[in-house]
């Protein structure tokens, strides 16, 4: 059949969902403008049922408001997305598997006390196991919590592609996955965009809970001796509760509070690390722990609410292109003020910068968020607000 018949047999396909005002064709950015109004309330309804009849036509539809007026675009359907290779997603995996491995060898401080090189593999192995097996879990299933809400809505999504970063702290830079169609309305990018979080954070929790039970108090040196480093993991709310409920107190714990109270000292210590509470006591937290940790900031990065990022497609979902507009520029700033009390996040500013001002534009934009997905909505705000953690490490030399 021809990519389309006529005009007039477009327009009766239309009219079953539409009352239509007028008609433009041929525009920059489309065959067909239609002004008017949906017949039905059930938008989403109509819009699959329109979509189904102009597929023998490859044609595609598009719900926009344009001055809170309903139109539909047509546009000419792209042809299906290519086939993904799993063995590239297998490959980065297994690089980022033996990276991440690596990190926790080196984040465990065990000694390898051997020259021959199976054992030195076997050492690695049996000492960053425990981290690796753990962070790899956390960033799996965030990932795959996209894929798998994805493919439940039938929008193409390629398997999880990891990012090796050798011999850091955690030894990868996350994972992602690519979106090869254009989610159908603002209910399905939702759900794919909040599954994400909502998985990760679950194992991120699982995680912690476990490493937190492996791991014991210590005291913090009064003085760091010249030659010797020390390293002091920021909080994030969460982080704080989960070491709350494990060990009975909030930490790290100063010495002394001195003159100033509690509830003030926290509030300082949260958003500055400063004062260093050295001399005080804190949780020697296990490599299990510190991937549950490193889960948290994963959750919270990915939340924050700019461009591509989950938190961008969440947030711009929930209030809206001019409040995003109006949200971005406070955002930078903020992001920029706590670059001077951690410098990785002048890093985040400059990334959100660039990519920060993009939103996904689903194909039916008429169709709003049901309560479900509002509620959905405010859930991952609050994760981000537990999570997020203002000053992610400290490092004391």
């Amino acid at each position: 059949m021809d990519t389309y018949q006529s005009n007039e047999s477009v327009d009766l396909i239309v009219r079953r969902v539409f009352a239509i005002e007028d008609v433009t064709s041929g525009g920059k950015d489309f065959l067909y403008r239609y002004r008017g109004h949906l017949v039905s309330p059930d938008s989403a309804a109509a819009y699959d049922q329109l979509a189904a009849w102009l597929e023998p036509y490859h044609l595609t539809p598009l719900f926009r408001l344009e001055n809170d007026q309903q139109v539909i675009l047509l546009i000419r359907s792209k042809p299906a997305p290519s086939p993904s290779r799993p063995v590239v997603n297998l490959v980065m995996f297994i690089i980022t598997l033996i990276s991440v491995i690596i990190s926790g060898w080196i984040s465990s401080n065990e000694p390898l006390n051997t020259t021959d090189p199976i054992q030195v593999v076997l050492k690695v192995l049996q000492a960053g196991w425990p981290f690796a097996v753990s962070l790899m879990a956390i960033l799996g299933t965030h990932e795959l919590g996209h894929y798998f809400a994805g493919r439940a809505h039938g929008v193409h999504v390629t398997l999880p592609f990891f990012i090796p970063l050798p011999f850091t702290a955690l030894g990868t830079m996350g994972a992602f996955i690519s979106m090869k169609d254009t989610p159908k309305n603002k209910r399905v990018l939702m759900d794919i965009g909040v599954a994400g979080p909502l998985a990760g954070l679950v194992v991120s929790v699982v995680v912690m809970v476990i490493g937190l039970s492996l791991s014991k108090l210590d005291t913090l040196p009064r003085v760091i001796q010249q030659g010797q480093a020390f390293q002091i993991e920021g909080n994030s709310l969460l982080y704080l509760l989960l070491k709350y409920l494990r060990f009975g107190q909030l930490l790290p714990a100063p010495a002394s509070y001195g003159d100033v109270s509690p509830l003030l000292y926290w509030i300082r210590y949260f958003f500055t690390a400063s004062p260093v509470p050295l001399g005080g006591t804190d949780v020697m937290i296990h490599p299990v722990a510190w991937a549950g940790w490193a889960g948290f900031l994963v959750t919270s990065l990915n939340l924050l609410p700019a461009g591509q990022l989950d938190g961008g497609h969440i947030f711009h979902l929930l209030f809206g292109t001019k409040t995003m507009r109006r949200l971005f520029p406070v955002v930078l700033v903020a992001l920029v003020v706590l670059g001077f009390v951690w410098n990785g996040w002048w890093l985040w500013a400059f990334l959100v910068f660039l990519f920060g001002h993009g939103y996904a534009e689903p194909l039916d934009q008429i169709t709003p968020l049901d309560g479900k997905r509002k509620a959905l909505g405010v859930l991952a705000l609050i994760i981000f607000i537990i999570t997020f953690t203002p000053v992610p490490l400290t490092f004391l030399l």
